[in-house]
């Protein structure tokens, strides 16, 4: 394991039931970049960046071979408390999901779990959440207002506040931007490329030009196996092997 990396994944199987759906995977993620992960429907994209937070533990009948590790531990390990690790390992979904609450609930409702209960903490918190998400000065005079009235674009970046909320330092983003339109997807990119300034990102998407736009470092999947990892500039330029050519270029997938 590479001490640099924020996160790694080692020799990582993982099978739903007895279906395999990732072959070894060695892929590392580093620390303040933007890590595009690419490849075909049901290539194994979005179970892996699932892993790196321990979600697809709770899908009854996988197993789960390898180690994954988070600043050098073992996130895999028993001793290791999951709801800590996703609190330091935010998901961000392809769909839209606020909660039935009103916006300002929807940032201090994570906090509120953690047993925070000082209301000015918690409004303070809920303010710099908005404005690190470039929701703020869309939202501060109707914080009160249902999230569900907020547009789709809207919608996905408050998930993305409060996701801040609980100060995570790695943010998972599994194709965040396949039901928006074009307007809220370029939002939600130049919001991407300042996260990184403070947070470590990984980023699923079939947009080969989102992840040309936003990635530092891209990794192809392809049946379930890493079949390149590089610089995005050169994944998408001077490709190693023919099948990540293939795909970038169209010719499958």
């Amino acid at each position: 394991m590479d001490d640099s990396m924020k996160m790694c994944s080692e020799n990582v199987n993982f099978f739903y039931g007895r279906q395999q759906a990732l072959k070894e995977i060695n892929l590392n993620i580093l620390p303040n970049k933007v890590t595009a992960i690419i490849g075909p429907s049901g290539c194994g994209k979005s179970t892996f960046i699932r892993l790196l937070n321990r979600m697809n533990e709770l899908v009854p009948h996988t197993t789960l071979t390898g180690r994954i590790y988070l600043d050098g531990q073992d996130i895999l390990m028993p001793c290791v408390d999951p709801v800590e690790i996703r609190r330091r390992v935010g998901m961000v979904f392809q769909k839209p999901n606020p909660f039935p609450k009103n916006i300002f609930e929807n940032i201090s409702y994570g906090l509120e779990v953690n047993s925070i209960r000082n209301k000015r903490f918690i409004e303070e918190r809920v303010v710099e959440s908005l404005k690190k998400a470039a929701l703020w000065d869309e939202v501060k005079d109707r914080l009160y207002d249902s999230a569900l009235n907020l547009s789709g674009g809207q919608q996905q970046r408050l998930c993305i506040a409060r996701c801040l909320a609980v100060k995570p330092e790695v943010l998972l983003f599994d194709e965040p931007c396949a039901s928006l339109d074009p307007i809220s997807t370029r939002k939600v990119e130049e919001l991407i490329l300042e996260l990184k300034k403070d947070y470590t990102i990984a980023i699923v998407t079939h947009n080969m030009q989102q992840a040309a736009r936003v990635s530092d470092y891209t990794g192809f999947f392809l049946l379930g196996e890493l079949i390149e990892f590089d610089k995005t500039e050169k994944i998408f330029k001077a490709p190693e092997d023919h099948r990540t050519e293939d795909y970038i270029t169209g010719r499958f997938g």
